[in-house]
Protein backbone atom coordinates (compact mmCIF):
# COMPACT_ATOMS: atom_id res chain seq x y z
CA UNK A 1 0.00 0.00 0.00
CA UNK A 2 1.22 3.50 -0.58
CA UNK A 3 0.46 7.09 0.03
CA UNK A 4 -2.43 7.80 -2.32
CA UNK A 5 -3.85 10.73 -0.39
CA UNK A 6 -3.75 14.41 -0.69
CA UNK A 7 -0.77 16.44 0.43
CA UNK A 8 -0.06 14.66 3.70
CA UNK A 9 3.07 12.82 4.70
CA UNK A 10 3.67 13.09 8.45
CA UNK A 11 6.64 15.31 9.23
CA UNK A 12 8.16 12.61 11.40
CA UNK A 13 8.71 10.35 8.38
CA UNK A 14 12.36 10.02 7.37
CA UNK A 15 14.09 9.27 4.11
CA UNK A 16 14.50 5.52 4.43
CA UNK A 17 15.44 2.35 2.55
CA UNK A 18 13.02 0.68 0.15
CA UNK A 19 11.82 -2.11 2.43
CA UNK A 20 10.88 0.32 5.17
CA UNK A 21 9.55 2.83 2.68
CA UNK A 22 7.17 0.28 1.24
CA UNK A 23 5.83 -0.56 4.68
CA UNK A 24 5.27 3.08 5.62
CA UNK A 25 3.92 3.90 2.20
CA UNK A 26 1.28 1.29 2.78
CA UNK A 27 -0.53 3.61 5.16
CA UNK A 28 -2.61 5.15 2.46
CA UNK A 29 -4.93 3.71 -0.13
CA UNK A 30 -7.79 5.03 -2.23
CA UNK A 31 -11.44 4.06 -2.29
CA UNK A 32 -12.76 1.18 -4.17
CA UNK A 33 -14.98 1.69 -7.07
CA UNK A 34 -17.99 -0.31 -6.26
CA UNK A 35 -17.94 3.06 -4.54
CA UNK A 36 -20.21 5.12 -6.53
CA UNK A 37 -22.43 7.63 -4.85
CA UNK A 38 -26.02 6.62 -4.33
CA UNK A 39 -28.20 6.86 -7.40
CA UNK A 40 -31.18 9.19 -7.56
CA UNK A 41 -34.14 7.70 -5.70
CA UNK A 42 -36.82 5.77 -7.52
CA UNK A 43 -39.75 5.92 -5.15
CA UNK A 44 -42.97 4.40 -6.46
CA UNK A 45 -41.99 5.58 -9.89
CA UNK A 46 -44.46 4.61 -12.73
CA UNK A 47 -15.30 -11.79 -11.80
CA UNK A 48 -13.79 -12.72 -9.30
CA UNK A 49 -13.59 -16.47 -8.73
CA UNK A 50 -17.27 -16.78 -8.10
CA UNK A 51 -20.48 -14.84 -7.77
CA UNK A 52 -22.69 -15.22 -4.77
CA UNK A 53 -26.09 -16.79 -5.32
CA UNK A 54 -29.14 -14.55 -5.34
CA UNK A 55 -31.23 -15.70 -2.40
CA UNK A 56 -33.83 -14.37 0.02
CA UNK A 57 -36.15 -11.93 -1.75
CA UNK A 58 -36.50 -9.74 1.34
CA UNK A 59 -32.74 -9.20 1.30
CA UNK A 60 -33.00 -8.25 -2.38
CA UNK A 61 -35.50 -5.51 -1.54
CA UNK A 62 -33.01 -4.09 0.95
CA UNK A 63 -30.12 -4.52 -1.48
CA UNK A 64 -31.87 -2.61 -4.28
CA UNK A 65 -32.81 0.16 -1.87
CA UNK A 66 -29.34 0.47 -0.35
CA UNK A 67 -27.37 0.22 -3.59
CA UNK A 68 -29.66 1.92 -6.12
CA UNK A 69 -32.21 3.82 -4.00
CA UNK A 70 -34.94 1.74 -5.64
CA UNK A 71 -38.00 1.48 -3.41
CA UNK A 72 -40.67 -0.70 -4.92
CA UNK A 73 -44.27 -0.38 -3.85
CA UNK A 74 -45.88 -3.52 -2.41
CA UNK A 75 -47.60 -4.14 -5.76
CA UNK A 76 -45.34 -2.61 -8.44
CA UNK A 77 -46.70 -1.25 -11.67
CA UNK A 78 -45.17 -1.99 -15.03
CA UNK A 79 -43.84 1.56 -15.04
CA UNK A 80 -42.03 0.98 -11.74
CA UNK A 81 -40.48 -2.16 -13.16
CA UNK A 82 -39.29 -0.38 -16.29
CA UNK A 83 -37.75 2.41 -14.22
CA UNK A 84 -36.05 -0.03 -11.85
CA UNK A 85 -34.72 -2.18 -14.69
CA UNK A 86 -33.27 0.84 -16.52
CA UNK A 87 -31.64 1.97 -13.27
CA UNK A 88 -29.94 -1.31 -12.34
CA UNK A 89 -28.68 -1.69 -15.92
CA UNK A 90 -27.58 1.96 -16.01
CA UNK A 91 -29.61 2.59 -19.15
CA UNK A 92 -31.17 5.87 -20.18
CA UNK A 93 -31.68 7.58 -23.51
CA UNK A 94 -28.37 9.46 -23.28
CA UNK A 95 -26.36 6.31 -22.44
CA UNK A 96 -27.90 4.36 -25.34
CA UNK A 97 -26.66 5.75 -28.61
CA UNK A 98 -29.38 4.06 -30.64
CA UNK A 99 -32.25 5.27 -28.46
CA UNK A 100 -34.96 6.91 -30.57
CA UNK A 101 -36.08 9.94 -28.59
CA UNK A 102 -39.07 10.29 -30.92
CA UNK A 103 -40.50 6.87 -30.14
CA UNK A 104 -44.23 7.14 -29.51
CA UNK A 105 -45.23 5.02 -26.53
CA UNK A 106 -48.85 4.26 -25.81
CA UNK A 107 -49.81 5.82 -22.51
CA UNK A 108 -46.49 7.61 -22.06
CA UNK A 109 -45.74 11.19 -23.10
CA UNK A 110 -42.27 12.36 -24.08
CA UNK A 111 -42.17 14.73 -21.09
CA UNK A 112 -42.90 11.92 -18.63
CA UNK A 113 -39.95 11.12 -16.32
CA UNK A 114 -40.26 7.47 -17.35
CA UNK A 115 -39.96 8.21 -21.06
CA UNK A 116 -36.14 8.26 -21.26
CA UNK A 117 -35.87 4.94 -19.45
CA UNK A 118 -38.52 3.28 -21.60
CA UNK A 119 -36.84 4.61 -24.75
CA UNK A 120 -33.48 3.22 -23.65
CA UNK A 121 -34.93 -0.22 -22.94
CA UNK A 122 -36.78 -0.16 -26.25
CA UNK A 123 -33.63 0.82 -28.12
CA UNK A 124 -31.76 -2.27 -26.93
CA UNK A 125 -34.71 -4.63 -27.41
CA UNK A 126 -35.63 -5.17 -23.76
CA UNK A 127 -39.02 -3.63 -24.47
CA UNK A 128 -40.23 -5.09 -27.74
CA UNK A 129 -43.30 -2.93 -28.31
CA UNK A 130 -44.43 0.63 -27.68
CA UNK A 131 -47.51 -0.25 -25.64
CA UNK A 132 -45.87 0.42 -22.26
CA UNK A 133 -48.97 0.65 -20.03
CA UNK A 134 -46.99 2.22 -17.16
CA UNK A 135 -49.85 2.35 -14.67
CA UNK A 136 -50.95 -1.27 -15.18
CA UNK A 137 -50.05 -3.66 -12.34
CA UNK A 138 -46.99 -5.73 -13.21
CA UNK A 139 -47.87 -9.36 -13.85
CA UNK A 140 -45.52 -12.19 -13.02
CA UNK A 141 -45.53 -13.15 -16.69
CA UNK A 142 -44.50 -9.66 -17.86
CA UNK A 143 -41.78 -9.45 -15.20
CA UNK A 144 -40.19 -12.70 -16.38
CA UNK A 145 -40.58 -12.16 -20.11
CA UNK A 146 -39.04 -8.69 -19.95
CA UNK A 147 -36.31 -10.06 -17.67
CA UNK A 148 -35.43 -12.75 -20.23
CA UNK A 149 -34.60 -10.00 -22.72
CA UNK A 150 -32.83 -7.89 -20.10
CA UNK A 151 -30.69 -10.87 -19.07
CA UNK A 152 -29.60 -11.44 -22.67
CA UNK A 153 -31.35 -14.79 -23.08
CA UNK A 154 -33.51 -14.04 -26.13
CA UNK A 155 -31.57 -16.19 -28.61
CA UNK A 156 -31.34 -19.08 -26.17
CA UNK A 157 -35.10 -18.97 -25.58
CA UNK A 158 -35.72 -19.12 -29.33
CA UNK A 159 -33.88 -22.45 -29.57
CA UNK A 160 -36.56 -24.20 -27.48
CA UNK A 161 -38.97 -26.17 -29.68
CA UNK A 162 -42.53 -26.30 -28.40
CA UNK A 163 -42.22 -29.79 -26.94
CA UNK A 164 -39.02 -28.97 -25.02
CA UNK A 165 -40.48 -25.77 -23.62
CA UNK A 166 -43.68 -27.51 -22.61
CA UNK A 167 -41.76 -30.33 -20.92
CA UNK A 168 -39.87 -27.81 -18.77
CA UNK A 169 -43.08 -26.04 -17.79
CA UNK A 170 -44.96 -29.26 -17.08
CA UNK A 171 -42.18 -30.52 -14.84
CA UNK A 172 -42.15 -27.16 -13.02
CA UNK A 173 -45.93 -27.00 -12.71
CA UNK A 174 -46.17 -23.78 -14.71
CA UNK A 175 -48.95 -22.98 -17.10
CA UNK A 176 -48.83 -20.30 -19.81
CA UNK A 177 -51.40 -17.65 -20.57
CA UNK A 178 -54.06 -18.20 -23.17
CA UNK A 179 -53.38 -16.67 -26.59
CA UNK A 180 -52.47 -17.41 -30.17
CA UNK A 181 -50.18 -20.31 -30.98
CA UNK A 182 -47.36 -17.91 -31.80
CA UNK A 183 -47.84 -15.97 -28.58
CA UNK A 184 -48.07 -19.17 -26.57
CA UNK A 185 -44.84 -20.52 -28.07
CA UNK A 186 -42.93 -17.31 -27.35
CA UNK A 187 -44.27 -17.17 -23.80
CA UNK A 188 -43.46 -20.84 -23.24
CA UNK A 189 -39.94 -20.37 -24.56
CA UNK A 190 -39.32 -17.37 -22.29
CA UNK A 191 -40.68 -19.08 -19.21
CA UNK A 192 -38.83 -22.32 -19.94
CA UNK A 193 -35.47 -20.62 -20.39
CA UNK A 194 -36.12 -18.62 -17.23
CA UNK A 195 -36.67 -21.87 -15.31
CA UNK A 196 -33.64 -23.63 -16.78
CA UNK A 197 -31.25 -20.73 -16.16
CA UNK A 198 -32.58 -19.85 -12.71
CA UNK A 199 -33.82 -16.43 -13.80
CA UNK A 200 -37.18 -17.60 -12.45
CA UNK A 201 -36.27 -18.54 -8.87
CA UNK A 202 -36.81 -22.15 -7.86
CA UNK A 203 -38.27 -20.89 -4.60
CA UNK A 204 -41.31 -19.44 -6.38
CA UNK A 205 -42.03 -22.14 -8.95
CA UNK A 206 -44.78 -23.73 -6.89
CA UNK A 207 -46.58 -20.41 -6.48
CA UNK A 208 -45.83 -18.87 -9.88
CA UNK A 209 -48.98 -17.76 -11.68
CA UNK A 210 -48.24 -15.85 -14.90
CA UNK A 211 -51.47 -13.85 -14.88
CA UNK A 212 -51.22 -12.83 -11.22
CA UNK A 213 -49.68 -9.62 -10.01
CA UNK A 214 -46.00 -9.62 -9.07
CA UNK A 215 -45.34 -8.39 -5.55
CA UNK A 216 -42.32 -6.35 -4.45
CA UNK A 217 -40.31 -9.36 -3.21
CA UNK A 218 -40.77 -11.30 -6.44
CA UNK A 219 -39.88 -8.25 -8.52
CA UNK A 220 -36.77 -7.49 -6.46
CA UNK A 221 -35.48 -11.03 -6.78
CA UNK A 222 -35.95 -11.02 -10.55
CA UNK A 223 -34.14 -7.66 -10.83
CA UNK A 224 -31.23 -9.01 -8.79
CA UNK A 225 -31.00 -12.06 -11.03
CA UNK A 226 -30.89 -9.83 -14.10
CA UNK A 227 -27.97 -8.03 -12.47
CA UNK A 228 -26.23 -11.38 -11.98
CA UNK A 229 -26.50 -12.17 -15.70
CA UNK A 230 -24.64 -8.92 -16.40
CA UNK A 231 -21.95 -9.62 -13.81
CA UNK A 232 -23.22 -6.67 -11.78
CA UNK A 233 -24.56 -8.55 -8.79
CA UNK A 234 -22.39 -9.37 -5.79
CA UNK A 235 -18.94 -10.71 -6.67
CA UNK A 236 -17.32 -12.80 -3.98
CA UNK A 237 -14.57 -15.34 -3.51
CA UNK A 238 -16.54 -16.87 -0.67
CA UNK A 239 -17.71 -16.54 2.91
CA UNK A 240 -15.55 -15.96 5.98
CA UNK A 241 -16.69 -19.28 7.45
CA UNK A 242 -16.13 -21.36 4.27
CA UNK A 243 -13.69 -24.25 4.69
CA UNK A 244 -11.84 -23.28 1.50
CA UNK A 245 -11.86 -19.50 1.98
CA UNK A 246 -8.11 -19.33 2.66
CA UNK A 247 -7.26 -21.21 -0.53
CA UNK A 248 -9.56 -18.93 -2.50
CA UNK A 249 -8.03 -15.77 -1.04
CA UNK A 250 -4.57 -17.12 -1.82
CA UNK A 251 -5.53 -17.94 -5.40
CA UNK A 252 -7.20 -14.58 -5.96
CA UNK A 253 -4.11 -12.75 -4.73
CA UNK A 254 -1.60 -14.98 -6.55
CA UNK A 255 -3.32 -14.56 -9.91
CA UNK A 256 -3.60 -10.78 -9.79
CA UNK A 257 -1.06 -8.56 -11.53
CA UNK A 258 -0.36 -4.85 -11.44
CA UNK A 259 -3.46 -2.99 -12.59
CA UNK A 260 -2.37 -0.46 -15.20
CA UNK A 261 -4.05 2.11 -17.42
CA UNK A 262 -1.68 4.35 -19.43
CA UNK A 263 -4.40 6.96 -19.90
CA UNK A 264 -5.19 7.25 -16.20
CA UNK A 265 -1.56 6.95 -15.14
CA UNK A 266 -0.60 9.87 -17.38
CA UNK A 267 -3.24 12.07 -15.73
CA UNK A 268 -2.65 11.04 -12.13
CA UNK A 269 1.15 10.89 -12.48
CA UNK A 270 0.98 14.52 -13.57
CA UNK A 271 -1.10 15.20 -10.46
CA UNK A 272 1.58 13.55 -8.33
CA UNK A 273 4.29 15.71 -9.88
CA UNK A 274 2.22 18.84 -9.28
CA UNK A 275 1.68 17.82 -5.63
CA UNK A 276 -2.10 17.60 -5.96
CA UNK A 277 -1.84 14.44 -3.85
CA UNK A 278 0.89 12.12 -2.60
CA UNK A 279 -0.45 8.98 -4.24
CA UNK A 280 -3.36 7.26 -5.93
CA UNK A 281 -4.79 3.82 -6.73
CA UNK A 282 -5.83 2.16 -9.97
CA UNK A 283 -8.49 -0.55 -9.90
CA UNK A 284 -10.34 -2.73 -12.40
CA UNK A 285 -14.13 -2.50 -12.08
CA UNK A 286 -14.57 -6.13 -13.15
CA UNK A 287 -13.55 -7.13 -9.62
CA UNK A 288 -15.86 -4.71 -7.81
CA UNK A 289 -17.81 -6.45 -5.05
CA UNK A 290 -21.16 -4.69 -5.59
CA UNK A 291 -22.04 -5.37 -1.97
CA UNK A 292 -24.83 -3.68 -0.05
CA UNK A 293 -23.24 -0.38 1.08
CA UNK A 294 -25.05 -0.39 4.42
CA UNK A 295 -23.72 -3.83 5.32
CA UNK A 296 -20.22 -3.59 3.87
CA UNK A 297 -16.76 -2.20 4.50
CA UNK A 298 -13.60 -2.17 2.40
CA UNK A 299 -10.25 -2.94 4.03
CA UNK A 300 -7.03 -2.08 2.23
CA UNK A 301 -3.61 -3.72 2.64
CA UNK A 302 -0.64 -5.05 0.69
CA UNK A 303 0.38 -8.24 2.49
CA UNK A 304 -1.22 -11.63 1.73
CA UNK A 305 -0.36 -13.12 5.13
CA UNK A 306 -2.23 -10.25 6.76
CA UNK A 307 -5.34 -10.99 4.65
CA UNK A 308 -5.23 -14.69 5.58
CA UNK A 309 -4.88 -13.91 9.28
CA UNK A 310 -7.56 -11.23 9.13
CA UNK A 311 -10.06 -13.76 7.76
CA UNK A 312 -8.99 -16.19 10.48
CA UNK A 313 -9.46 -13.46 13.08
CA UNK A 314 -12.98 -12.73 11.86
CA UNK A 315 -13.81 -16.46 11.97
CA UNK A 316 -12.55 -16.67 15.55
CA UNK A 317 -14.77 -13.73 16.50
CA UNK A 318 -17.87 -15.35 15.01
CA UNK A 319 -18.18 -12.83 12.18
CA UNK A 320 -20.31 -13.90 9.20
CA UNK A 321 -19.41 -12.01 6.02
CA UNK A 322 -19.03 -12.36 2.27
CA UNK A 323 -15.51 -11.65 1.01
CA UNK A 324 -14.20 -10.24 -2.25
CA UNK A 325 -10.55 -9.55 -3.03
CA UNK A 326 -10.26 -6.55 -5.35
CA UNK A 327 -6.83 -6.10 -6.97
CA UNK A 328 -5.36 -2.63 -7.04
CA UNK A 329 -2.16 -0.82 -7.87
CA UNK A 330 -0.99 1.96 -5.59
CA UNK A 331 1.16 4.70 -7.11
CA UNK A 332 3.28 7.14 -5.13
CA UNK A 333 6.44 9.23 -5.36
CA UNK A 334 9.56 7.29 -4.42
CA UNK A 335 12.24 9.76 -3.37
CA UNK A 336 15.72 9.38 -4.86
CA UNK A 337 17.15 9.75 -1.33
CA UNK A 338 15.67 6.35 -0.49
CA UNK A 339 18.21 4.67 -2.78
CA UNK A 340 17.96 2.78 -6.04
CA UNK A 341 14.59 0.97 -6.11
CA UNK A 342 14.59 -2.76 -6.83
CA UNK A 343 11.90 -3.68 -9.35
CA UNK A 344 9.87 -6.89 -9.46
CA UNK A 345 6.80 -8.02 -11.38
CA UNK A 346 4.70 -6.62 -8.51
CA UNK A 347 6.63 -3.39 -8.06
CA UNK A 348 7.62 -1.08 -10.92
CA UNK A 349 9.12 2.41 -10.99
CA UNK A 350 9.48 5.16 -13.58
CA UNK A 351 12.00 7.96 -13.06
CA UNK A 352 10.71 11.52 -13.43
CA UNK A 353 12.48 14.79 -14.27
CA UNK A 354 13.58 15.75 -10.75
CA UNK A 355 15.35 12.43 -10.23
CA UNK A 356 12.61 10.94 -8.07
CA UNK A 357 10.51 8.00 -9.19
CA UNK A 358 6.86 7.13 -9.43
CA UNK A 359 6.41 3.67 -7.95
CA UNK A 360 3.57 1.27 -8.77
CA UNK A 361 2.94 -1.41 -6.15
CA UNK A 362 0.60 -4.42 -6.11
CA UNK A 363 -1.97 -4.25 -3.32
CA UNK A 364 -5.56 -5.34 -2.64
CA UNK A 365 -8.82 -4.29 -1.06
CA UNK A 366 -10.82 -6.83 0.90
CA UNK A 367 -14.51 -6.00 0.52
CA UNK A 368 -16.59 -7.46 3.34
CA UNK A 369 -20.40 -7.66 3.46
CA UNK A 370 -21.50 -8.52 6.98
CA UNK A 371 -24.56 -10.54 7.94
CA UNK A 372 -25.84 -7.70 10.13
CA UNK A 373 -25.18 -4.04 10.88
CA UNK A 374 -24.13 -5.10 14.38
CA UNK A 375 -21.35 -7.30 13.00
CA UNK A 376 -20.21 -4.48 10.73
CA UNK A 377 -20.01 -2.20 13.77
CA UNK A 378 -17.95 -4.80 15.67
CA UNK A 379 -15.28 -4.79 12.96
CA UNK A 380 -13.80 -1.50 14.20
CA UNK A 381 -13.39 -2.87 17.73
CA UNK A 382 -11.80 -6.08 16.45
CA UNK A 383 -9.27 -4.23 14.30
CA UNK A 384 -8.31 -1.81 17.06
CA UNK A 385 -7.67 -4.72 19.42
CA UNK A 386 -5.89 -7.16 17.11
CA UNK A 387 -4.72 -5.37 13.93
CA UNK A 388 -3.79 -1.81 14.97
CA UNK A 389 -0.18 -1.18 15.98
CA UNK A 390 0.31 1.25 18.87
CA UNK A 391 3.92 0.54 19.86
CA UNK A 392 6.94 -0.88 18.05
CA UNK A 393 7.17 -4.68 18.11
CA UNK A 394 3.74 -4.89 19.75
CA UNK A 395 2.71 -8.43 20.63
CA UNK A 396 -0.78 -9.84 20.25
CA UNK A 397 -1.45 -8.50 16.75
CA UNK A 398 -1.97 -10.31 13.47
CA UNK A 399 0.94 -10.26 11.00
CA UNK A 400 1.95 -7.00 9.32
CA UNK A 401 -0.53 -4.85 11.25
CA UNK A 402 -0.24 -1.14 10.50
CA UNK A 403 -0.02 1.92 12.69
CA UNK A 404 -2.86 3.40 10.68
CA UNK A 405 -5.05 0.66 9.17
CA UNK A 406 -7.42 1.71 6.43
CA UNK A 407 -11.05 0.61 6.17
CA UNK A 408 -14.02 2.58 4.99
CA UNK A 409 -17.75 2.53 4.40
CA UNK A 410 -19.84 4.16 1.68
CA UNK A 411 -22.69 4.60 4.14
CA UNK A 412 -22.41 6.36 7.47
CA UNK A 413 -21.57 3.80 10.17
CA UNK A 414 -20.93 4.43 13.87
CA UNK A 415 -19.42 7.61 15.29
CA UNK A 416 -15.97 5.93 15.30
CA UNK A 417 -15.74 6.79 11.58
CA UNK A 418 -15.11 10.20 10.03
CA UNK A 419 -16.17 11.61 6.68
CA UNK A 420 -13.51 12.15 4.00
CA UNK A 421 -13.56 12.55 0.21
CA UNK A 422 -12.53 10.73 -2.95
CA UNK A 423 -11.82 12.00 -6.45
CA UNK A 424 -12.14 9.34 -9.13
CA UNK A 425 -11.66 9.24 -12.90
CA UNK A 426 -12.70 6.30 -15.09
CA UNK A 427 -11.38 5.08 -18.44
CA UNK A 428 -13.18 2.02 -19.73
CA UNK A 429 -13.18 -0.63 -17.03
CA UNK A 430 -10.36 1.03 -15.09
CA UNK A 431 -10.52 3.86 -12.60
CA UNK A 432 -7.96 5.88 -10.66
CA UNK A 433 -8.71 7.66 -7.41
CA UNK A 434 -7.18 9.51 -4.50
CA UNK A 435 -8.50 10.10 -0.96
CA UNK A 436 -8.28 13.42 0.85
CA UNK A 437 -9.79 15.52 3.59
CA UNK A 438 -13.11 16.93 2.47
CA UNK A 439 -11.78 20.51 2.25
CA UNK A 440 -9.06 19.38 -0.20
CA UNK A 441 -11.34 17.54 -2.62
CA UNK A 442 -12.40 20.44 -4.84
CA UNK A 443 -8.82 21.66 -5.37
CA UNK A 444 -7.75 18.14 -6.38
CA UNK A 445 -10.64 17.82 -8.84
CA UNK A 446 -9.89 21.28 -10.28
CA UNK A 447 -6.22 20.37 -10.62
CA UNK A 448 -7.03 17.20 -12.56
CA UNK A 449 -9.34 19.16 -14.87
CA UNK A 450 -6.58 21.70 -15.46
CA UNK A 451 -4.18 18.92 -16.44
CA UNK A 452 -6.75 17.37 -18.78
CA UNK A 453 -9.51 19.81 -19.74
CA UNK A 454 -12.89 18.15 -20.08
CA UNK A 455 -12.04 15.14 -17.94
CA UNK A 456 -14.97 13.91 -15.84
CA UNK A 457 -14.00 13.76 -12.16
CA UNK A 458 -16.39 11.93 -9.85
CA UNK A 459 -16.19 13.39 -6.34
CA UNK A 460 -17.99 12.01 -3.32
CA UNK A 461 -17.73 11.57 0.44
CA UNK A 462 -17.48 8.39 2.48
CA UNK A 463 -16.46 7.33 6.01
CA UNK A 464 -13.07 6.11 7.18
CA UNK A 465 -11.70 4.67 10.43
CA UNK A 466 -10.26 7.01 13.06
CA UNK A 467 -6.57 6.01 12.78
CA UNK A 468 -6.53 6.66 9.05
CA UNK A 469 -8.32 9.96 9.49
CA UNK A 470 -5.62 10.95 11.96
CA UNK A 471 -3.06 10.07 9.31
CA UNK A 472 -4.75 12.41 6.86
CA UNK A 473 -4.40 15.13 9.48
CA UNK A 474 -0.66 14.51 9.75
CA UNK A 475 -0.61 12.47 12.95
CA UNK A 476 1.87 9.61 13.23
CA UNK A 477 -0.61 7.15 14.79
Amino acid sequence: MTAPFANLRPSSWKMIPLSTALFIAAFSSPIDSYAAPAAAPIVQQVNSSASSTVTDSDNQLTYLKDRFNIQLSSTPTKGEYIAALATVLNLNSSSTASADKNTAFTGLNSNDPLYAQAAALYAVGILDNTDVKPSVPLSQNDAIRIAVKAAGLTELAATYPADKAQAVLTKSGIRTLAGTAETNLAASQDLAVAVDTGLLPQSVLSSFQPDEQADASFTAEVLSRVLAFHGEYKNTVGQVQDDDIFAKIHQAYDTQILVQSPELQALFDAGLQQNLFTGYNIKDSRYDAHFDPKLSLTYGHSNLKHAIQLIGLLRSEGIQASVQLEPKTSAFVYLKEWGQPAQTEDYKVVQINNGNYIAYSKEYDLALEFATIGQKNRFDTIINQYAKKNIKDQAGLIAQSWWQPLYYSLSSPRSAYTEIANNRVSAGRYYAQSFSLTDKASSIADGLRKIKPGVEVESYHFWVDAPFYRYLNGEAQ
